[in-house]
């Protein structure tokens, strides 16, 4: 396979461009130019420092099916330990080097490539399709997808179908798709004591010790076994942050940050109960505040996109897919509450946000081969 193939040099392109979260650099525009301005319409719903745009091929009341992704990478790090520049989008022996190569503007060329090429080939096709982009996924991602979500239910503009280009693969391409998420709800904890010097016990209470009894029920919490399509909810402590940097003195507080990501045999209500009952328990004096970055969401088996993503990579790849919600969030968890079904499908997710993060060539071009299978079972058939 050719490394100077429209979806290598597209690749090339986006990853030249650093556009670091939130700043987009001008990709959403060249992935406009390239899809042709003549057969899309762009709707620009920018947000601050974020931008947004949907790329759409217009047929009103005709069903849709979108590509959702981000332009933004996180940041490089330290530029000397790459083996190539970063954002110079170098290819050595079949592979292409670069920040955002598998997470995701390698998802988002091939499926650019994949679409440009599928309506020329298919142009009688009497469906929406195009782009939902965002430069705010490894943000906050307050202003991203989240946000155009909400606009584009005011404007009545429905989604029927999803796909994400987050990198879902593990070990082989395509040899995992995403067909939901766990919840995901974020604790921020101060428990407060009195701060003195340590030598006069009497005088001194640290909120150290009251945390170490909290902590330990909270971490030893069975909150279920899981379902079928689901692993159990879990809770992982982030951050523990407490005392003046010296040996004398005991704190007057302790911040704790902690998540917990949730099947739907758990609420977030129910999960806030729980912890506040602890607390409430121990009587000590803390300040807890939640943030919920997401519900837990399903596609359903059976459904027209997710047995389409199935098929087109059993056909490409030789296996069938996994069908998994483990791993993070995604923007899937803005998309799914508006009725839209959401699969997501990407490239080896081993390098994403590491140093010398790569995507092989053929990978490459095999998943514009699956994207555009995708595209034919999905719009090549009877509408559903």
């Amino acid at each position: 396979m050719s490394n100077d193939s429209a979806v290598v040099e597209l690749a090339r392109q986006l990853i030249r461009r650093p556009s670091v979260t939130p700043d987009d650099r001008g990709c959403m525009e060249l992935i406009f130019e390239f899809l042709g301005s003549g057969e899309f319409d762009e709707h620009q719903i920018d947000y601050g420092a974020t931008s947004n745009r949907v790329l759409l091929r217009e047929r009103p009341g005709r069903p849709s099916l979108l590509f959702a992704g981000h332009t933004d990478v996180v940041p490089p790090g330290d530029e000397s330990a790459w083996r190539f520049p970063p954002f110079e989008g170098r290819v050595s022996d079949g592979v292409l080097y670069g920040r955002g190569a598998c997470d995701m503007k390698g998802a988002l060329a091939a499926y650019a490539v994949a679409l440009r090429d599928f309506l020329r080939d298919h142009p009688e096709v009497d469906w929406q399709l195009g782009l939902l982009l965002t430069s705010d996924e490894e943000g906050s991602g307050e202003d991203g997808i989240k946000r155009v979500m909400q606009k584009l239910k005011r404007d009545q503009m429905r989604i029927d179908h999803c796909l994400i280009g987050e990198p879902t693969s593990s070990r082989r391409l395509g040899d995992m798709i995403k067909v939901g998420r766990r919840g995901s709800l974020n604790g921020s904890l101060t428990i407060y004591g009195r701060q003195g010097h340590i030598a006069y016990t009497d005088k001194a209470d640290s909120p150290i010790h009251k945390a170490i009894g909290v902590l330990s029920e909270m971490t030893q919490i069975v909150w279920d076994e899981g379902s079928e399509d689901f692993q159990p909810s879990a809770l992982q402590i982030s951050n523990i942050h407490a005392g003046l940097g010296v040996t004398n003195v005991a704190p007057g507080e302790c911040r704790i940050e902690f998540n917990i990501r949730y099947s739907p045999k758990q609420s977030a209500e129910k999960i806030q109960s729980r912890i506040e009952g602890i607390l409430d328990s121990a009587g000590i004096h803390s300040d807890l505040n939640w943030h919920e970055s997401g519900r837990p969401f399903l596609g359903k088996p059976g459904g027209v996109l997710r047995t389409a993503v199935h098929d087109a990579v059993e056909a490409v790849c030789g296996e069938a897919p996994i069908h998994s919600t483990d791993g993070g969030t995604s923007d899937g968890r803005h998309i799914a509450p508006y009725g839209a079904e959401v699969i997501e499908l990407g490239m080896l997710n081993e390098t994403a946000h590491a140093v010398n993060e790569c995507v092989p060539v053929e990978d490459l071009e095999r998943l514009t081969v699956i994207y555009r299978g995708i595209l034919e079972r999905m719009t090549l058939r009877p509408a559903q």
